[in-house]
């Protein structure tokens, strides 16, 4: 019994010590590339197992982490072999800006960690003071009109409130000089009956005969 647990200890130590040998794990050089356009760029990628005949393709994908099978392979990529390697350097000239993304090398099912790539243009200075103004101006306008705007709302409530309170008073004000006009009438009316009575009396034809 004992003598079969040291045979499987030993099988099984050989077994992953030939495994571990023979993986293969891939590096790529350099790991990041960040250029302007119409540079030129090459990217290595190098087995763990360089003496071994190998065959590499390439591939581009828009991010790091994008999964697998949306890395679209560069059939038509610059190319070039090292060694036994086939393919094993890959060739980028007359960059421009949709050239922009992470490359992939492939051998067999293994692949590499990947190499980023940040194409952008040339700055022009004039070009960039010009857009900062333009920039800030707009942001001025915007400001002004937003004023403007703010101003015209506040002056229409306060006419709207003004007339509110205009029509909500005029009733009450006639009101009271209505009451005011039919008091004066009245006295008007008591103080003239006394001069008719007198002239009725004085002037009474039947009450000389």
């Amino acid at each position: 019994m004992r003598w079969l647990l040291v045979g499987v200890h030993g099988f099984i130590f050989i077994h992953f010590g030939v495994t571990g040998k023979d993986a293969l794990s891939i590096t790529q050089k350099p790991r990041f590339y960040g250029v302007r356009t119409g540079q030129f760029v090459y990217i290595i990628c190098q087995p763990s197992v360089g003496d071994k005949p190998a065959h590499v393709q390439w591939y581009k994908a828009s991010e790091d982490d994008v999964h697998v099978h949306a890395r679209q392979p560069l059939e038509q990529a610059k190319t070039g072999d090292s060694g036994v390697i086939q393919n094993a350097v890959l060739f980028l000239k007359n960059l421009e800006v949709e050239d922009t993304g992470v490359y992939f090398c492939k051998i067999n099912s293994t692949w590499g960690f990947g190499t980023g790539l940040q194409v952008a243009r040339p700055l022009d200075r004039n070009q960039a003071a010009f857009r900062s103004s333009m920039k800030d101006g707009f942001i001025i306008l915007q400001a002004l009109l937003l004023t403007v705007c703010a101003v015209a709302f506040l002056h229409h409530n306060r006419k709207l409130l003004v007339k509110h309170d205009i029509e909500y008073e005029e009733p009450e004000v006639d009101h009271i000089y209505e009451g005011l006009a039919i008091e004066s009438r009245t006295e008007e009316l008591y103080e003239e009956l006394p001069v008719y009575d007198q002239m009725e009396c004085t002037e009474d034809p039947w009450g000389q005969n």
